[in-house]
């Protein structure tokens, strides 16, 4: 009976095993919210995603949409092959003062076929500069 649960045990382990090596490509992010901070207004607006595929197949990202037309992202367009690395650059328009949070959905070939990525900051407006009032005492004659 011990032999019998020992070999069932064995041939599980094993089927599991076959199965995980077929798990195709998987996109795996160092992180997948970046904090921007106070930023200036028009300070550097690119943020970078890095990830790495993990996967035993060719990762592909087929699409990249920010949630609004001030989040643009740019994305890989060629097949990152098993092992590699690269980014996601995210550019958000730093002209717009106030907090924000952004995200980006990416969709791949991945059984989980979506990522979502979240930018969140606050830009700041320049401090009001004095304003010095022109001097009415001219050279009177």
């Amino acid at each position: 009976m011990k032999q019998v649960f020992s070999i069932l045990a064995f041939v599980l382990v094993g089927a599991f095993a076959a199965t995980a090596q077929s798990s195709g490509a998987v996109m795996t992010f160092d992180v997948t919210t970046i904090d921007y901070g106070t930023v200036d207004k028009g300070g550097d607006p690119i943020r970078k995603f890095k990830f790495t595929n993990t996967g035993n197949e060719p990762l592909i990202i087929k699409t990249a949409k920010g949630s609004c037309g001030c989040t643009v992202p740019t994305y890989p367009k060629e097949p990152i092959m098993p092992g590699e690395s690269n980014v996601i650059e995210v550019r958000y328009d730093t002209q717009r003062v106030g907090p924000f949070t952004k995200t980006v959905t990416l969709t791949t070939n991945e059984a989980k076929d979506t990522h979502t990525l979240t930018i969140k900051g606050e830009v700041k407006a320049p401090a009001a500069q004095e304003s010095v009032p022109a001097s009415g005492g001219g050279i009177k004659g």
